[in-house]
């Protein structure tokens, strides 16, 4: 096949994100219902009311004058020379503290964050925009403290509260509200920002209720009930019984570390890999045997679990409308966990758990519960503590092996790592659960050990959980060969969608004779992240024409690419995509526009800077380098990668 340039429906890079910013939030084709509001549905479901009232979930986001706040009584907080005051002025609780420009403002509370056990406030900087400020309360200590006591970060610092990864809009508000748009503007970089309520309310899981309440208004439906899109209740998703995977994945829509691809709310029961990207476990969101590292909320633990293998689901453990637990202490777990067992898993292993012999510890100490084993915990937001839901087995072994933590040593520290693993051989000898594990070979390539790639490959093709082969594939990606695409071709038809988005990418290393052909199919997939991931990978596809069947599929493809970056244009790494969009399809302008768009969202984003003066050379543009390079130095004093550029400009 003669290689030339694939002609795609795709224009140069600043005429795609202008194109995408107009793509709808939804590529629905007919009109769902209209969000009707929590007082809607309390005088049916008043149990289901009152359990929810109070929760997390209701107080996700609350207007200041509807809760007790933290200390505004003229207090102030010293953090690195900046002196922050909280006031009340009428009832109007203030902060004042170092703005965008560095220099000491105050603000009106404009917002609420959560109820325990921190209490976080947003402000609104300039028309429309709210930023998440760094100081929050801690509702257990009644104190004042800051997130990130370690981190200098000043006012011209990307990660200062008033930048653009502190952003409410952009980065915390759909998921403390129902029915969210961003609704952002990147030519003006203004937010128009709309929601149907404030809070995790009814709808923001069972969807808009205004044709439900239609279907609760009748004493029959109509012959041509239900409309296409909704269930017989007049509802966009079912919570049928024995479907795990629709609860699963709609808890997931927020409780996930991962990117989104449409804008604002995804309509309840709209797939989980059709609106987000779900990270892997990579470095350094999780440790190198799967545990939790940053943050990274619940599902991709989960995914990696027994519980999650054997269809347990959320509500088997939390009431999803109190969000309270199921029961207290063992006995969450003991519910199946234990000599009597539970029908719904008739897979379980009787046995007796709760007890010395299994745990080695003393009835009703810490060291006896199951989650202190099973669900190591780690503290977020400097006082948040989360669990993580993998549910594993401690591993010390693999702390020896690979520096990865365990839950023996949390406690444990001073015996270490090789006291904890004897004691745990001795105590349970025989036990299944040791020997070779993913972890070895992932802590091994993420130290630059490329001899383990062939370790890689046979996890890829393993029947580990999706997540964990999904990572071995991100992995192999950047050093496939082609023996690696062909052995792992046939994870591009995997069952498990994030195998399948992830496999793309191995193809690159392929004769473009044997890999495109490969990803051609994937265009028309089922799910979303997959078409999107195909779509990337065919962006300069070096073939001579392409099929007439995969014109539209790829057309269509590209367009929902073009949608999910539009959706994130206001995140600096949407940027940096989008400046490598344009180095791909050499619109050099357009890469360099979007390169200062990154960098004008983050100024420390050296590799950007870094591109911009190199382009700026490389068009001739000799001066334009300098004047880059002296800005970029400005903001960045020192930096390895912009000393080098100085060095080398002529």
């Amino acid at each position: 096949m003669r290689a030339a340039c694939l002609s795609l429906p795709l224009l140069p890079a600043l005429l795609f994100l202008a194109t995408a910013t107009t793509a709808p939030a939804q590529d629905n084709a007919w009109t769902p219902p209209d969000y009707v509001g929590t007082e809607a549905c309390i005088a049916c479901h008043e149990g289901e009311w009152e359990d929810w009232t109070g929760s997390h979930h209701d107080l996700a986001w609350t207007p200041p004058g509807e809760i007790t706040l933290g200390d505004f009584d003229d207090v102030t907080f010293e953090h690195r020379g900046v002196t922050t005051r909280f006031t009340t002025e009428d009832g109007q609780p203030f902060i004042e503290s170092d703005g965008p420009d560095g220099a000491i403002t105050r603000w009106p509370v404009a917002g609420v964050i959560g109820i325990t056990p921190l209490q976080q406030y947003f402000v609104e900087t300039e028309p429309g925009r709210f930023q998440s400020f760094d100081i929050p309360w801690d509702t257990e200590r009644d104190e004042w403290f800051h997130m990130y006591p370690d981190q200098d970060l000043p006012a011209s610092d990307a990660f200062h509260w008033t930048g653009p990864y502190k952003t409410w809009n952009a980065r915390c508000a759909e998921c403390h509200s129902t029915d969210y748009r961003r609704n952002y503007d990147p030519i003006t970089r203004r937010y128009s920002s709309t929601y149907s309520e404030i809070g995790v309310g009814c709808e923001a899981c069972h969807g808009p209720g205004s044709a439900h309440l239609d279907w609760a208004g009748w004493d029959s439906p109509p012959a041509d009930w239900p409309p296409a899109g909704l269930d017989a209740f007049g509802l966009t998703i079912s919570f049928a019984e024995g479907d795990t995977e629709t609860e699963i994945q709609q808890c997931a829509s927020c409780h996930a570390r991962r990117g989104i691809m449409l804008e604002g709310s995804p309509l309840p029961g709209t797939p989980f890999h059709d609106a987000y990207r779900l990270s892997t476990l990579r470095a350094p969101l999780y440790e190198a045997d799967g545990q939790i590292l940053d943050e990274v909320y619940v599902y991709g633990s989960f995914l990696q679990s027994k519980m999650y293998e054997k269809a347990v689901t959320c509500s088997d453990c939390h009431d999803v409308h109190s969000a309270k637990h199921m029961n207290d202490g063992n006995d969450i777990c003991t519910t199946c966990h234990s000599l009597a067992g539970n029908p719904d898993f008739p897979t379980l292993r009787l046995a007796d758990y709760d007890s010395q012999d299994h745990h080695f510890h003393e009835p009703d100490t810490e060291g006896a519960q199951c989650v202190s084993c099973h669900m190591i915990e780690r503290v977020y937001m400097g006082v948040d503590g989360r669990r993580d839901h993998s549910f594993r087995i401690p591993r010390p072994d693999l702390t020896v092996a690979t520096g990865a933590p365990n839950a023996c040593t949390d406690c444990h520290a001073e015996e270490g790592a090789a006291w904890a693993a004897a004691e745990v051989e001795a105590r349970f000898p025989e036990s299944p659960h040791r020997g070779p594990h993913f972890a070895t070979t992932f802590a091994a390539f993420r130290n630059g050990d490329l001899s383990e790639q062939d370790n890689l490959v046979e996890i890829a093709l393993s029947g580990l959980p999706g997540i964990v082969r999904a990572t071995a594939l991100e992995m192999i990606a950047p050093v496939a060969r082609p023996e690696d695409a062909e052995r792992l071709a046939p994870l591009l038809e995997d069952p498990d969608p994030m195998v399948r988005s992830n496999a793309p990418a191995v193809q690159r290393a392929a004769p473009p004779t044997e890999g495109i052909p490969r990803l051609l199919p994937l265009l028309s997939d089922p799910v979303r992240a997959v078409r999107i991931a195909a779509a990337r990978e065919m962006l300069g596809a070096p073939i001579a024409r392409l099929p007439d069947r995969y014109a539209a599929p790829l057309d269509g493809a590209m367009r929902e690419w073009q949608a999910s970056l539009a959706a994130s244009s206001d995140f600096p790494e949407t940027q940096l995509v989008l400046g490598g969009i344009g180095l791909t399809t050499r619109n050099l302008e357009g890469a360099l526009a979007a390169f200062r768009e990154a960098v004008s969202l983050d100024p420390q984003l050296v590799s950007a800077w870094s591109l911009i003066v190199r382009l700026e050379a490389a068009a001739g543009r000799v001066a334009e380098a300098r004047a880059a390079l002296d800005e970029a130095l400005s903001q960045n004093p020192g930096a390895p990668e912009i000393e080098a550029l100085r060095r080398s400009l002529p």
